[in-house]
């Protein structure tokens, strides 16, 4: 997850937008329209290339209209290095036409002036993308940015050991509740303390992984760690269903059912019957592990859920900045590099989740395997973006933080949400003031 950059916090660095003339830049002709893009990855990673290819084919589309050129902004190991570039930007001027936003970040994106709705898309248009792709691109009832891959998180399990402790995994449309599975957990505790394993191969580590996993228990059981408009966590992070989910992880860590300590590749060696990792985790499995038997069962969910939508989702987007003199120019670059022939690319290169139904349709593999057809799935029926605020990373840490204080020290739950929600209003006093 990376820092959010602020419009505040900017300095002037001089910056412009570059406006090369053309014959100035290899491919840019008289008459075209130049564009300019800018992605977060290096360009010798499989990413890179992936983005590197669209940008020539939508120039090869549009030749003579349109020319995009595309800049690399890798971010460093924490983060920074593309956020710090747009951040430097942002007062000074020089923002691209287009450029890539993680999804969790759309909204503060918008909020501080970013970035700016994309020009109207049909309702066909529109349809081609995941609900999930279009609900993390929108805020405030406005299209901001569309994404070019999209994320899951899967329940996983070795085929193996639930066999033989004689466990029948449930439909996707029927997933066990908290109580049913703590049931299932207890069932496999012995066979896995003869395994020298544990039922459930789970951590809460620090960063972005753990609310993506998790807020899932919160969702499933009616509840929301933010408002519908993204200002609001007083009665949402501390609801009753944000209490009862941290604690149902303080069950399984006081029951044994998990390590507290992370113990590496304990499903992959087979000592854990059941993980929570992301999609990657197949590809993993099959190149890394194959004599691992892999299965994926439904996210399990509250015992107050209602069939509503709480699987994760959320990944890497495209959108117009807000200084791009034309959106509807800018447009046409961002669905291009989030649409299906793009999505088929980023599936190929670096094996991540396209954003469009014809994109998964085209893709043997979500078709003819089990376990990427379930996650599939579980993206198209169930997908529920991360919560949609400009202080996202301030929700992010905090969901972590009590999470860990709570399942793994015994804090009291109520006293935890409760200062978190402190925390958490200091940030969104700047976007609250009237």
């Amino acid at each position: 997850m990376e820092d959010v950059p602020k419009i505040e916090d900017s300095v002037d660095t001089g910056c412009q937008q570059k406006d090369p003339e053309p014959g100035e830049v290899a491919g840019y002709d008289e008459g075209e329209e130049y564009l300019s893009i800018w992605v977060h990855s290096i360009e010798d990673t499989e990413e890179g290339q992936a983005y590197k290819a669209s940008v020539d084919s939508f120039n090869e589309a549009y030749d003579g209209k349109y020319f995009a050129d595309i800049e690399f902004v890798p971010r460093n190991d924490s983060g920074g290095g593309y956020s710090d570039k747009v951040n430097a930007s942002v007062m000074a001027g020089g923002l691209p036409d287009v450029l890539t936003v993680d999804g969790p970040n759309v909204s503060a994106y918008a909020a501080n002036g970013i970035i700016q709705p994309l020009a109207e898309l049909t309702e066909e248009e529109e349809s081609e993308y995941l609900p999930s792709i279009i609900e993390q691109g929108t805020v405030d009832d406005e299209l901001y940015a569309l994404g070019v891959m999209e994320s899951s998180v899967g329940f996983y399990y070795n085929k193996e050991i639930i066999e033989e402790a004689g466990i029948e995994i449930p439909d996707a449309d029927d997933p066990w509740t908290w109580s049913e599975f703590l049931e299932i957990l207890e069932e496999l505790k012995p066979l896995m303390e003869e395994k020298d394993g544990y039922p459930l191969d789970m951590t809460f580590p620090v960063g972005e992984t753990s609310i993506y996993y998790f807020a899932p228990f919160v969702w499933s059981g009616g509840g929301e760690l933010v408002s519908d408009d993204g200002l609001t966590v007083d009665g949402y992070f501390n609801s009753e269903q944000t209490a009862a989910a941290m604690e149902y992880f303080r069950t399984i860590v006081e029951n044994g059912y998990m390590s507290e300590a992370p113990i590496d590749h304990l499903f992959e060696s087979g000592r854990a019957a059941f993980k929570f990792d992301g999609a990657w985790e197949v590809n993993t499995v099959y190149t890394s592990y194959p004599d691992i038997e892999l299965g994926v069962a439904p996210y399990i969910v509250s015992d107050d859920w209602d069939g509503g939508t709480y699987t994760p989702t959320g990944s890497w987007a495209f959108a117009a900045s807000s200084e791009t003199e034309d959106i509807e120019a800018a447009t046409e670059l961002v669905k291009w590099m989030s649409g299906v022939e793009s999505g088929i690319r980023i599936w190929e290169m670096t094996k991540s989740f396209p954003s469009t139904y014809e994109a998964f349709e085209n893709i043997d593999v979500f078709q003819t395997d089990e376990n990427y057809s379930a996650l599939y799935e579980q993206l198209s029926n169930y997908g529920h973006p991360r919560p949609k605020t400009p202080v996202y990373p301030q929700v992010s840490t905090s969901f972590q933080e009590v999470l860990e204080s709570v399942a793994l020290s015994g804090k009291d739950v109520h006293e935890e949400l409760d200062k978190a929600v402190e925390r958490i209003d200091s940030k969104l006093e700047r976007y609250t003031r009237e």
